[in-house]
């Protein structure tokens, strides 16, 4: 008897959770061995019960697991790290959002964030190889501080230009890229 090693793809969302046309939601639909994260029913600002959320939805995954992390869910995907100890072959984290920088209007303010346990973003390195995506006009991020995010997680910094969140409000549905960035993970 043989063992599929091939890994499971998990999709990490961002707080606005699973928004049909986002490229992570249209890529979920098309591999042949992926999840998702499934959307808090309460809690949904709390940094805690995003965490214990993906905990639970590793814990249904046998083998092998890439990480596939959008905006805060990057910040899901450090947070986890520094409190679990589950082998992950690698993440791809995509245009993380700042979270100690005032986000625009209508996201949450720095103060709520705190109190729901986001702040501060972890600094130390990732027990797994990791890619951040970081887009040059990112409302939610600057480039140098996704860049000095990268740097202390120890991961490689891919520069995607000017991709604005890598959301469907920034023209992404589908976003080829992710495919290749997650085949350099394998």
């Amino acid at each position: 008897m043989t063992t599929d090693t091939t890994p499971t793809i998990l999709m990490v969302p961002g707080l606005r959770d699973h928004v049909p046309e986002h490229w992570q939601t249209l890529l979920e639909g098309r591999l042949s061995k992926a999840a998702s994260v499934p959307p808090l029913e309460h809690d949904k600002l709390s940094c805690a019960a995003r965490v214990a959320a993906l905990d639970a939805a590793l814990a249904k995954i046998d083998g092998p697991v890439i990480l596939v992390a959008h905006s805060a869910g990057v910040m899901i995907t450090v947070h986890w790290a520094q409190q679990h100890s589950r082998r992950i072959h690698g993440a791809l984290l995509a245009t993380p959002a700042d979270l100690e920088t005032p986000l625009p209007e209508g996201y949450p303010a720095l103060d709520t964030l705190a109190q729901a346990g986001w702040l501060p973003i972890p600094a130390k390195p990732l027990p797994f190889p990791g890619i951040v995506a970081a887009s040059r006009n990112d409302p939610l991020a600057r480039f140098e501080r996704v860049e000095a995010m990268a740097q202390s997680w120890g991961s490689r910094l891919v520069d995607l230009g000017e991709v604005g969140h890598l959301n469907p409000a920034a023209g992404f549905g589908e976003w080829p890229m992710a495919e290749t960035l997650i085949h350099e993970l394998y």
